[in-house]
């Protein structure tokens, strides 16, 4: 079997970066994370190609050459992933898609025409469609109520793309959120609870990115970075302190959290101890009853300037949502 997975341009917005990109050597932001996850986990023997369209052209023979195009997409890369299935289909070539433009969103986006559609988690679709395509009669839809035990989530295909094109790699190391501000998709994605990779799999995916030879930056890409604060304390940051160390710190990290963050000394610190020196924060408003309107409880009844002070004492750049 032949796979093309394609992942649509994004257009100018807060995840493209287009104009700032120009002062850099980089060509795109981030890497498409979800994509190359979902490459680990189709079968070993199949051959693989991926096309970021933020980076690369995407061309008819590339299109041509595949059994199946995999897209993965984000509702704001609607336009152009609809433009991808278009010519897939002028192409004849079958198409599968996920992501969280389909999972949030097809039952009001049109897209016909598609073949497959996984929604939801990978972890648990995904191998649903593999089987049922091995027997010869996969499925239009599939989708589930369950969350994926991500400690099985395999590390990502990093050699399908060139990582010096990205101006950030992306891990992720947890899924799902505390917290219910009202415009936030991601505990409809991910669900309330914090779900963690072991340290063993952080470690892991940091000697694949290692290997590559990319140094820079890694974008923790966790909604809420800080949801588990016990383990962090107690597992993770350690674990990571020790391997930055032995590795001559060859990253630093970005990753967004939670304003409480600047409630936890011991946390802040040893954040900053493994290399962390930014970090996306939604403020939202300084207005009070803006907050409680959109269920930010967490901002509520705090000094927001004091709380960005403290974290940028830390070593921190607060970038602020708003």
């Amino acid at each position: 079997m032949k796979i093309l997975l394609v992942y649509p341009q994004c257009p100018d917005s807060f995840w493209s970066f287009k104009y700032a990109l120009k002062f850099t050597p980089r060509k795109a932001l981030n890497l498409p994370l979800g994509l190359l996850t979902v490459a680990a986990m189709l079968p070993k023997e199949w051959e693989k190609k991926a096309v970021d369209m933020n980076t690369t052209r995407l061309t008819d023979e590339d299109i041509k050459w595949a059994d199946y195009v995999f897209i993965s997409a984000m509702i704001a890369q609607r336009k152009s992933t609809k433009d991808v299935i278009s010519r897939c289909q002028k192409l004849n070539t079958k198409i599968v898609t996920g992501g969280p433009l389909f999972t949030t969103g097809h039952e009001v986006f049109d897209f016909s025409g598609i073949d497959h559609v996984i929604l939801n988690e990978a972890e648990i679709t995904l191998p649903r469609f593999l089987r049922d395509l091995e027997k010869g009669h996969p499925q239009h839809i599939y989708r589930t109520d369950e969350h994926a035990d991500i400690t099985q989530t395999p590390v990502p295909l990093w050699s399908l793309v060139d990582l010096n094109h990205y101006a950030s790699i992306p891990i992720q190391y947890s899924r799902g959120c505390p917290y219910d501000c009202e415009f936030c998709d991601i505990i409809i994605l991910d669900g309330h609870k914090p779900r963690t990779k072991t340290r063993v799999q952080m470690l892991a995916e940091l000697d694949a990115v290692y290997s590559t030879g990319y140094r820079g930056s890694i974008f923790i890409v966790d909604d809420n970075f800080i949801g588990n604060k016990n383990k962090l304390k107690t597992d993770i940051l350690p674990a990571l302190i020790q391997w930055m160390k032995g590795k001559d710190y060859p990253f630093t990290f970005l990753t967004e959290a939670s304003i409480n963050l600047a409630d936890d000394e011991e946390l802040m610190q040893l954040m900053s101890d493994a290399g962390f020196n930014k970090v996306f924060v939604g403020i939202e408003s300084p207005n009070e009853e803006s907050l409680v309107e959109c269920n930010k409880f967490i901002n509520k009844n705090r000094d927001l300037v004091a709380s960005v002070k403290r974290l940028q004492n830390y070593g921190f750049e607060v970038m602020g949502g708003f």
